[in-house]
């Protein structure tokens, strides 16, 4: 879950050179979306947690993504810390909601439609969790190669290297970073609701400050520079 996570970080950290703060937001995000639909609404099939995660990061990202790129440095990582620090106050204090400091439960989801309810916990998570989960890793690794290695790639390298050049070049920087920023906060939306069913029970510090300096943590220990270097990040 965190090296999907890392993968999306580091197409905004690495590969665009903007530094997210606030980024547990949209783990934060994946995780309740699976607590609420495994829950107020009895969806059970994970693909369709998944996707709907997916789709949450991305309408959450899109207006949040066209402020804070309009600003580097610091002051677009203190953008993404205040939404992701305004997130967090929602699921602490809308309690009807959210379940404010106690959180809401994650029921055990279905894997391809099966339903696995009579295997122990220890056994669904170490066995097929677990390899559905490195399926999904396989395919979000696969899909962001592509994109590293595309045309949109290589652009967001040269904003990263000098993004006034870039303009002069006729790449619209802030539309660049707004994709790339996007990209990565789906990346963390499908994280954090595969992160939610091992944990059983979300809660907002998942969506805290804190949460967001461990994934920059992570992939700074893994190495940013590197392709391969946040899921090393995220192992150890």
């Amino acid at each position: 879950a965190y090296g999907i996570v890392l993968l999306g970080l580091n197409l905004l950290f690495g590969y665009t050179g903007l530094v997210s703060f606030g980024h547990a937001l949209f783990i934060g995000l994946g995780a309740y979306t699976a607590a609420f639909l495994t829950g107020a609404l009895a969806v059970r099939s994970l693909e369709v947690i998944l996707a709907a995660a997916a789709v949450a990061a991305l309408l959450v990202a899109m207006p949040v993504a066209a402020l804070c790129v309009r600003y580097v440095k610091i002051y677009f990582g203190m953008l993404t810390l205040a939404f992701g620090m305004v997130f967090y106050t929602f699921l602490l204090k809308f309690y009807r909601v959210t379940g404010g400091d106690e959180g809401m439960p994650v029921a055990r989801p279905f894997l391809l439609g099966r339903d696995l309810g009579a295997i122990a916990k220890t056994d669904y998570l170490a066995g097929p969790y677990y390899y559905y989960s490195f399926v999904v890793l396989l395919l979000a690794v696969a899909v962001m190669w592509r994109i590293v290695g595309s045309p949109f790639g290589l652009a967001l390298k040269t904003i990263r290297d000098n993004p006034a050049k870039a303009e002069t070049l006729g790449i619209s920087v802030p539309r660049y970073r707004w994709s790339a920023f996007v990209i990565s906060a789906v990346y963390a939306g499908i994280g954090g609701a595969l992160l939610a069913v091992p944990i059983g029970n979300v809660d907002p510090t998942l969506a805290y400050w804190t949460h967001s300096g461990t994934i920059v943590f992570m992939t700074l220990l893994g190495g940013f520079t590197s392709f391969f270097g946040p899921l090393l990040g995220a192992a150890v």
